[in-house]
């Protein structure tokens, strides 16, 4: 029996593109649908590196479109059946929602409206339709908590940027959806993902950017921010397992459907003082050749205020993850650091 394919939108993303290349290189393979609009909202070139391996495989196909096209997603969804999707394009990063909210509100709010229309009408006509809805949620919904580590059932009602908001809206309509058409759908609240070939806009890829250049870095908050960095395979991991355990369809006491909905963290658990963060990465880019051996990284840093939008810690509670799905993120910050480090030399260097 052929399988189903997996639908993946944000596929030349950075965890869309290194999923898609884990459910290719199963044994036997999962085929993957994948859609992206492949925006200049960072450089291209690595949008298109990270293409170039999955089109490789005769088991993917690639979409270029964007989810606000709603034709685009109904057909695709009429044309391919897809029992699984995962959605993971969206507008990303809390700074550029200051200036740019025109691109949350279409990404984030309209796309994901449609990927909703779409699951739920792949039930009509009495077809199996979706069996499970993925999506990206972040850390962001977090906000302004005050408790650590952040668990699921923590309230996300103070939001501190509009990116976090958006995200917290997906989860919201997801469970609305989940009640209303019995859609079971999991969203993925996701801490500081960072690996090789990652997203541009990231902290360590940027303070490498800057550094390579002889540029001056600056660190918030003085230095007093703590960060739950996740490595990429962790997060991919965790989305694999995830995927094969759609959250139960059940009735209620009144006889209705309770909602098949879920939510979890995927973070490393192990939130890293931002100072310690930097002066590993430097030292794991020195390592790699990307700065000489004889950099003077106190001439190249300042420390600075905090910014609008950002918190000092986040930190994640993954209990749940790992009671459902005896999985907790678990790769050490300077083995992932390396890994980028060694790749950013390969990319821009060679």
């Amino acid at each position: 029996m052929k399988t189903s394919p997996v639908f993946i939108t944000g596929v030349a993303g950075f965890i869309g593109a290194n999923l898609a290349k884990r459910l290719l290189n199963q044994d036997p393979p999962v085929p993957v649908i994948g859609l992206d609009n492949l925006n200049s909202y960072y450089d291209v070139r690595i949008k298109r590196e990270r293409l170039r391996d999955l089109l490789c495989s005769p088991d993917f196909t690639f979409v270029k479109g964007d989810l606000t096209n709603r034709d685009l997603i109904n057909f695709l969804f009429a044309q391919y059946h897809p029992e699984i999707v995962v959605n993971l394009a969206a507008q990303a990063g809390v700074r550029y929602s200051i200036d740019n909210p025109d691109a949350y509100v279409d990404s984030n709010l309209v796309g994901f409206y449609n990927i909703l229309e779409a699951c739920r009408h792949s039930y009509d006509g009495g077809a199996i339709g979706v069996r499970h809805l993925v999506y990206a949620s972040s850390s962001s919904v977090y906000g302004s908590n005050q408790k650590i580590p952040y668990a699921t059932d923590d309230k996300t009602d103070h939001p501190v940027s509009l990116y976090a908001a958006t995200k917290k809206s997906n989860e919201l309509m997801a469970h609305a959806y989940a009640k209303l058409y019995n859609i079971p759908s999991t969203g993925l609240r996701f801490f500081t993902v960072y690996g090789p070939a990652g997203r541009p806009d990231m902290a360590y890829f940027g303070f490498t950017d800057k550094l390579r250049k002889g540029q001056t870095i600056q660190i918030f908050n003085y230095g007093h921010c703590q960060r739950d960095f996740t490595y990429i395979d962790d997060i991919v991991e965790g989305v694999v397992r995830v995927m094969a355990k759609p959250p139960e369809r059940r009735n209620g006491k009144d006889g209705l459907p309770s909602p098949p909905y879920a939510i979890y963290n995927i973070g490393n658990s192990q939130p890293e003082n931002l100072l310690d963060f930097v002066d590993v990465l430097q030292q794991e880019l020195v390592r790699a050749g990307v700065l000489p051996q004889d950099f003077d990284f106190d001439a190249h840093k300042q420390l600075v205020p905090m910014q609008p939008g950002d918190v000092p810690v986040t930190y994640a509670d993954t209990a749940a993850l790992e009671r459902d799905f005896g999985f907790r993120p678990h790769t050490p910050l300077r083995t992932g650091l390396r890994r980028f480090a060694e790749w950013y030399k390969s990319f821009y260097m060679t």
